[in-house]
Order: structure tokens, then sequence, then C-alpha cells
């Protein structure tokens, strides 16, 4: 930075952006406020409100390290200086998808761990047959220790005798679940039996080739899940809510115009 320059400072909790220029050399100043030890003096210009700028900008200005340059939006602070319309508005149409899909990104990412690493075994069988029981299903899931390939028995009725009996197998793992695995699966089913392979992470080309054409099964990668969890996650008891913490939020519908 330079003698002149403009600098920005975004006060969230105002909703404001500060917009100033540089009025003094480097300072290196580590009692006043520790942690705080570089300075500029700094001529604050003008206070904008956040609702004046384009959503992109205030993107790229609420980026996590303290000290940056703006690039592809300085044009915007600079016209809010200088009291003008802000430049190039339809930049903010290309910007909306990448916020809302780096959000949608990092709670798919958080959902996926948090059950790898909190789920391990016999409590993933548990959560899946929680969430079947959000969706109206009555589950029993197998105790630990050998099952047979059937993690978990899932139907409609109470006492589990009506069709469809869907037999349900679960991993917790983060890899790809094979052939071998979805078709063992499949052996375990009798005449009007139905089964689900549920996993955290994915399957082989040639698992989805094995369940292709076979309306009784289906299988669910970590994906799928994911849009199960989030559908049905005001259904979810405190127990579960307290291991997959989120919370409801709003942004901007990507398919709207």
């Amino acid at each position: 930075m330079k003698l002149g320059d403009l600098v920005c400072y975004p006060a969230k909790s105002e909703r404001v952006i500060h917009i100033g220029r540089i009025t003094g050399a480097y300072i290196f100043e580590p009692s006043d406020m520790p942690g705080y030890p570089h300075r500029r003096s700094v001529q604050w210009l003008k206070v904008v409100p956040r609702t004046q700028f384009s959503q992109g900008a205030l993107y790229e200005i609420g980026s996590a390290l303290s000290l940056f340059q703006i690039r592809n939006y300085a044009d915007e602070y600079v016209a809010a200086l200088e009291g003008k319309a802000a430049p190039s508005p339809v930049r903010e149409d290309e910007s909306v998808p990448q916020v809302v899909g780096e959000v949608e990104e990092s709670t798919r990412d958080f959902i996926l761990k948090t059950l790898a690493q909190q789920l391990k075994g016999h409590p993933f069988a548990d959560f899946v047959a929680h969430l079947l029981g959000t969706m109206g299903y009555r589950t029993r899931v197998s105790p630990e220790g050998p099952d047979g390939g059937v993690d978990i028995i899932a139907h409609r009725d109470e006492l589990g005798f009506e069709p469809p009996i869907i037999k349900v197998q679960v991993k917790s793992k983060e890899g790809s679940s094979g052939d071998p695995e979805v078709s063992q699966l499949y052996g375990k089913l009798d005449r009007d039996e139905k089964a689900l392979f549920i996993t955290l992470g994915t399957f082989t080309t040639s698992a989805k080739t094995f369940a292709r054409g076979r309306s009784n099964l289906r299988l669910i990668d970590g994906e799928v899940l994911v849009d199960l969890i989030l559908a049905h996650y005001e259904e979810f008891d405190s127990k579960y809510k307290a291991i997959v913490p989120l919370k409801r939020v709003y942004a901007p519908d990507r398919e709207a115009e």
C-alpha cells in the first residue's frame, strides 16, 4: 500500500462499508493494541450501506484474510465513494451461484464428515433407522456383531408382516462399495421384499450396473443421503441434531430469474 490508496473496512455489525484513503506511512506499534501492530493512518471519507453493493462485491470483501486487495469489484467501491451508480451490475448474476454453491458444498461436506467421524459402524445403522423413521417407516436394527449382510429391517405396518419389507445394509466408510457387497444384499431377499444399500461413500460402476433394471433394489450414496437428511432434518430428535448441528439459512435461488 502507498499514500493515497483507497481502503475499505466492512463493519458487519453495522452493515456498512467504510471507505477511506491512506494518509500516513507504515508504523509498527505492538504495545497499543496487542495482535494489531501494523498501522497506517487513514482518513475515512464515506460510510456506505451494504445494500448499495452487488452480491459479488460483498462476497469479495468478505474474505477471511485480514488484509487483501479488492480486484474484481474495485470499480463498485470507487463509484460508491464518488456517489455514482455501481457499474456493470450484470456481474452480480455470476457471483450469486458461486456464493450459494460454496455454502451448499460446505454444508454437505460437514454432514458427511461428521457422520463418518462420529457414527462409525453400528451407530450409523441406528442413525439410518432414525432417518427412515422420520420418513414414515418402522425399523428393527440388527444387534452389534455379524448381521448376515442386513443391518435394518424396515416396514410400514406396526408388526412388520405387510409388504413391502425392506432389508437395509449400511456402510459408514467413505470409499466405494462394489458389486459383491450389493449382490450379497440382493441375495438375501425373499419374494416381494426390497433392498436398500446406504453408504457415506460412492458405488462402483459395476455396482450401479448390477442395480440398474432391478426395481426392488435402491442404492443411496453419500450425496443422496445428504439430500434425505436435509429434507427430514427438522423431524430429527435432539440427539442427532446435536451430533449434526445445522441452522436454517436463506440464500438467493440460483434457479430463479
